[in-house]
């Protein structure tokens, strides 16, 4: 509509500036030293979702970061679309990776580079901004919720507790998420599916002490090589993994499924490029679009122990660490699949170590159905304001709160995502177009339209 692009192009450059002030807070929820940071975001937040036109907006404490929770109803008889969104991020390490500071956002050649940009700060903006853009050209006719959190990127720990206590704030016809990625404005797409998540993570203990490696070694088995060993065993030749049950769950998809991921346009040349290598990695008999959406993975996250400081110290470890998790698809359960893991890692170690091996957190995988009406109304949107409809494909993500919405409130998710599989998502030199923001706040306005219209 001609009212909703006028008033955007007018205050588009408020827009950025307003996400710029989001983005120079540090809100890293893993991190007890931002704690002030969390809450003087979540303040923001409240702010911009007032002045934006909700009628309220509360702060909701938990045990651990604050939740924002506005509304915007102007007919309880009309339908109600919940948006969803995280104002948490990453921690931004290792600093000295960014080419500009990680909390001072800098514009170059068209795209925002700070931490959280595209995830998810300038995604979840891009709908107080359509917000916005609704109320004042008068022309909002359902309701709007909004829950954003401050823990998605540490599991949501308290999140589930907060919509099992709160099922009538949060009442919906559905809920809108943009957390996910497309493949270009050229290409769109709309992600259909999220793959689940568990993390674990190992202690492996040698000695009672670090000791004299020239001493000891040799005689005493060091806990780096025999950690390294373990996780070198949890691939076969084939890249499968070889725990047993680990795919007893997984459901494979159809041959028609995969001739309609393969319609997704990919440049094995340019995706190398992008990423300075110069060979894919990957589960036999399955393309790379497959290994990231529709097949589940294990990755190691992290690995320490021993003398890692400047210069040199010849130490035995007592120690070594581990950070793993696994990418779930359709069927699999995060806590079976930690499960399995958690036993498995301590079967495999050898009598000359202990393991411990815990749980960080999970969530379960999710697919959204292609005849939904909020999915209906999402894919005409981004054909409205993108010119071409767009290509339903499965994420490689996770986001734990997808079934818990769907089992504590009954209503399906759609997600409506504008960042990009290139933004450096949890990596340094995160980034978010400025064109894909803007065409969010063009597109989502169009998205309340048809879902309210269908329903």
């Amino acid at each position: 509509m001609q009212a909703w692009k006028d008033y955007q192009e007018k205050n588009k450059d408020r827009f950025l500036e307003e996400l710029f002030e989001l983005l120079r807070i540090p809100s890293v929820s893993a991190k007890s030293e931002h704690k002030k940071d969390m809450q003087q975001c979540a303040e923001l937040v409240k702010k911009r979702l007032l002045e934006a036109g909700a009628d309220t907006v509360e702060i909701y404490p938990t045990d651990g970061h604050p939740i924002v929770y506005g509304e915007k109803i102007i007919d309880p008889q009309k339908p109600t679309v919940l948006v969803y969104g995280h104002y948490d991020v990453q921690p931004a390490e290792p600093l000295e990776l960014w080419k500009t500071p990680p909390f001072e956002p800098t514009i170059i050649d068209g795209k925002i580079f700070a931490r959280g940009s595209c995830d998810d700060k300038g995604q979840f903006y891009m709908h107080v901004k359509a917000l916005e853009t609704l109320v004042q050209t008068n022309s909002l006719n359902n309701n709007i919720k909004f829950c954003i959190e401050g823990e998605e990127e540490i599991g949501s720990p308290h999140l589930g507790k907060f919509v099992a206590n709160h099922k009538e704030l949060l009442k919906a016809d559905c809920v809108l998420i943009s957390d996910s990625a497309m493949i270009s404005l050229d290409t769109p797409s709309l992600d259909v599916g999220l793959r689940g998540l568990s993390y674990i993570e190992v202690e492996v203990t040698g000695p009672n002490r670090d000791l004299h490696s020239g001493v000891y070694g040799g005689a005493v088995a060091n806990p780096i090589t025999i950690l390294a060993k373990m996780i070198a065993s949890l691939h076969d030749e084939n890249n499968h993994i070889t725990i047993p049950g680990f795919y007893d769950d997984v459901l494979e998809s159809t041959a028609a499924e995969r001739e309609l991921m393969a319609k997704a346009p990919f440049d094995e040349k340019e995706y190398k490029d992008d990423l300075g290598i110069k060979e894919l990695w990957g589960e036999k008999g399955y393309s790379t679009n497959e290994r990231t959406g529709v097949r589940p993975t294990l990755e190691l996250n992290g690995i320490w122990g021993g003398y890692t400081g400047e210069g040199a110290k010849t130490v035995l470890p007592s120690k070594a660490f581990a950070k793993i998790s696994a990418r779930l698809v359709p069927n699999q359960k995060s806590d079976k699949i930690a499960d399995l893991l958690i036993k498995h890692m301590e079967k495999i170690a050898p009598g000359n170590v202990t393991v411990k091996a815990t749980l960080h957190h999970g969530g379960e995988p999710y697919l959204t159905p292609l005849d939904s009406i909020a999915y209906k109304a999402a894919s005409k949107a981004v054909e409205t304001t993108l010119g071409k409809v767009p290509i339903p494909v499965r994420g490689g993500g996770s986001i734990p709160i997808c079934a818990l919405f769907e089992k504590e409130l009954g209503i399906k998710i759609v997600f409506m995502g504008f960042g990009l599989d290139s933004d450096n998502l949890h990596s340094p030199n995160e980034k978010f177009n400025v064109a894909n923001f803007y065409k969010g706040i063009e597109t989502v306005p169009y998205f309340h339209k048809y879902f309210t219209e269908m329903m």
